[in-house]
C-alpha cells in the first residue's frame, strides 16, 4: 500500500472549511505556542467562533496572528489537511460591532452545541455582572491543503 499526497487549491480548501466545523486553533505568547480546540462556522473568509475568558482569549489579544488547523478523514483512509493562517478579530457587544456580532452568532446557532468547547471550562468560574462570552473571528490571511489517499 502507499499513499499518494496532492496539494489542494485554495478555492478548495474554501469549500472544506464551509463544510466543517470543527478544528484547532493554535496561538503564541512570548514564543510558547498554545493549541485549543474550537468549533467554528466559516463564512466569507473568515471562521467564527465563540469562546469564555482564558488563556486562548487572553494570548489571542496580546497576539492576533493565529492558525486555524482542519481535518477530514475518509472511510478509505486517506485525509485531507487544511491549515488557515490569519487575524484575530473581537466581536465585542457594542455599536459599532454588533453586526458582526450577530452575524457570528447566526453561523453558529445553527449547530446544537455550537457553543460547548468554547464555554466549558476545568474550573469553577464566579458569576460576573454581565455576560463573559466572547464572540470572535479568524479572518484569513493564507489557506494551503494537502489530502492524502491510499492507492493499492
Amino acid at each position: 500500500m502507499t499513499i499518494k499526497l496532492t496539494e489542494i487549491n485554495p478555492g478548495e480548501c474554501y469549500r472544506i472549511l464551509e463544510s466543517e466545523r470543527f478544528g484547532h486553533l493554535a496561538c503564541c505568547k512570548d514564543g510558547q505556542p498554545y493549541v485549543a480546540a474550537i468549533y467554528f462556522a466559516f463564512s466569507g473568509g473568515v471562521a467564527y467562533s465563540f469562546t469564555m475568558p482564558g488563556k486562548k482569549l487572553d494570548w489571542m489579544r496580546g497576539n492576533d496572528k493565529v492558525c486555524l488547523h482542519v481535518e477530514q478523514r475518509s472511510s478509505a483512509g486517506g485525509w485531507t489537511s487544511i491549515v488557515v493562517e490569519g487575524r484575530f478579530e473581537e466581536f465585542p457587544d457594542s455599536d459599532a460591532r454588533r453586526s458582526e456580532r450577530l452575524h457570528a452568532w447566526s453561523l453558529l446557532q445553527k449547530y446544537s452545541d455550537w457553543w460547548e468547547i468554547g464555554s466549558m471550562k476545568p474550573q469553577e468560574l464566579p458569576m460576573p455582572d454581565g455576560s463573559p462570552h466572547v464572540f470572535y473571528g479568524i479572518a484569513v490571511t493564507a489557506v494551503s491543503g494537502r489530502s492524502a489517499v491510499r492507492t493499492e
